[in-house]
């Protein structure tokens, strides 16, 4: 049976929300997202919509060259996963994205973390447990704690993800154009040079 990646993006762009949030959680990456290429050509989360409000969000596909993530800094990571496993991800993903004027960002679920309490809300999802909910409905990963209690740094902790790079985001954007998406290789725990 042929492998597929599945890349896992960690981001930390910078500004007051995830200044906020990076200053209770005490972690380097504060925002979680899942790309199918390593280029990250197409980047899944849920967060803003609207770059300027971070309390107007949902299910977006993010754009990693746009000026939110001018300044972030990252770590990509990889998963091997089957190709039925992927097919599966991809079709959870399509149906929110077909459906994204039923979603919402579930900001009451962050607050849900802090007090280590499930808060589930039907098509409500932060950005580490919309990662973790494709990962797990796809049964590619079978988590310690249940996708409403996952953080980034959760994700990051995984034993099923190899560290690809860590870095600047804007750097990985540049090395990858560079090097090209098949020097991009996900055998081992070491960050690739740029």
């Amino acid at each position: 049976m042929e492998n597929e990646k599945v890349y896992i993006l960690l981001t930390d762009t910078g500004t007051i929300f995830t200044r906020m949030i990076k200053f209770y959680t005490k972690r380097p990456y504060n925002h979680a997202s899942i790309s199918f290429d390593s280029n990250l050509d197409e980047v899944y989360s849920f967060g803003r919509k609207n770059v300027k409000n971070p309390f107007i969000g949902g299910f977006v596909k993010e754009n990693i060259q746009e000026e939110l993530f001018k300044d972030a800094t990252c770590a990509v990571f990889c998963c091997t996963v089957t190709k039925h496993q992927k097919q599966k991800m991809n079709e959870f993903i399509q149906k929110v994205e077909e459906n994204a004027h039923l979603y919402r960002y579930n900001l009451m679920g962050l607050f849900a973390i802090i007090l280590n309490k499930q808060l589930i809300r039907e098509n409500a999802f932060f950005c580490s447990q919309f990662v973790a909910t494709v990962l797990t409905e796809s049964e590619t990963i079978k988590f310690s704690k249940p996708p409403s209690l996952m953080t980034p740094h959760d994700l990051q902790k995984s034993p099923d993800f190899q560290l690809v790079y860590n870095g600047k985001l804007e750097d990985y954007i540049h090395a990858k154009t560079r090097r090209g998406s098949s020097d991009i290789t996900c055998s081992g725990s070491k960050a690739i040079p740029v």
